[in-house]
Formats: C-alpha cells, sequence, structure tokens
C-alpha cells in the first residue's frame, strides 16, 4: 500500500468512528485549520515539544499552561492506525499521556509518515525501548449503560479532530 493509500484509508476509517478529519501540507494550512476550528474556543494547551507543535500558532488570550484547565488540547500523536482510524498517544518523550484524553476536545496531528496500516506494524517499528505508555484513541469517547443508552465523552474527549501533516 502506497503512502497515500494508507494516509486515504486512515481519514476515512477515522471518519466512520466519528472523528473530524483536516488533511494539510504546510504550517500555514495548519493554522488555517485551526483557525477555524478554534474560533469558539475559550481555553486552549498545546506543550508545543515539537516541531509541528511549535509552529502552532494560538492567540495569547487563549493559550493556557495547564491541560487539566483546557477546554482542548493540540497535540502531535505518535502515530496513526489505518485499519481502524485510531490514533496512537505515547508517553515517549515525557509527553503527558492524559493531555489529550481529559479536555473536551482533543485535537490531534499525525504525521503521514506515522500512519501505519495495522497495529502490528507499529508495534513492530518501536524497535528495543517503546514507551511506558501507549494510549490508542479510536473516535470521540462512547459509553452505553445497560439500556444501551449512548454517551458521549464521558471517558475521554467528546470531539476529536485529527489533522493529517
Amino acid at each position: 500500500m502506497t503512502r497515500e493509500e494508507l494516509v486515504n484509508l486512515f481519514i476515512e476509517n477515522a471518519s466512520k468512528v466519528s472523528a473530524e478529519t483536516v488533511r494539510v501540507t504546510t504550517d500555514a494550512e495548519l493554522n488555517g485549520a485551526l483557525t477555524a476550528i478554534l474560533a469558539d474556543t475559550k481555553s486552549v494547551f498545546c506543550q508545543q515539544d515539537t516541531a509541528k507543535e511549535k509552529s502552532v500558532v494560538i492567540p495569547p488570550d487563549k493559550r493556557i499552561d495547564d491541560y487539566t484547565g483546557a477546554s482542548v488540547c493540540i497535540e502531535e500523536v505518535a502515530g496513526a492506525i489505518a485499519e481502524t482510524g485510531s490514533l496512537v498517544c505515547s508517553s515517549q518523550g515525557g509527553k503527558p499521556i492524559q493531555a489529550g484524553l481529559l479536555p473536551g476536545h482533543h485535537v490531534a496531528i499525525v504525521s503521514a509518515e506515522n500512519i501505519y496500516e495495522k497495529l502490528d506494524e507499529y508495534f513492530g517499528a518501536l524497535g528495543d525501548s517503546p514507551p511506558t505508555n501507549i494510549t490508542l484513541e479510536t473516535g470521540p469517547s462512547r459509553t452505553a449503560d445497560i439500556e444501551l443508552t449512548l454517551t458521549i465523552g464521558v471517558h475521554g474527549p467528546g470531539r476529536l479532530t485529527v489533522i493529517v501533516y
């Protein structure tokens, strides 16, 4: 499967599980997409550890330094699985794994090069030093009670936006 086919399969499957998806190829496109996504947002957390996170422009009046009080978390995730439309969030490099899971809206940036066809391929690429914590996120959080009443956003973000860059 070519890289573009993997990206397209991931976007298709992420959309099927109710993730909003955006494809960008430049920092300008990334920030244009974020401007629209963050229009009605009050507080945004972005750790700005990676090059792509550092290119994110957040208005100073919306930026906060503590993800526990953020309504939106923007972060670059470790990878994605095309087969399921899942994101791979990792603690590698000291990333707070819960930063993207606590706020009501998770905006995940995933590098097109880090999209794997299957989960086994991702684990195979980790080598001898895997991170201590890996979380898979497949669409917005959803849960159902015994009567099958579906509720969104109880155990994680109720809204998930994935930007493939």
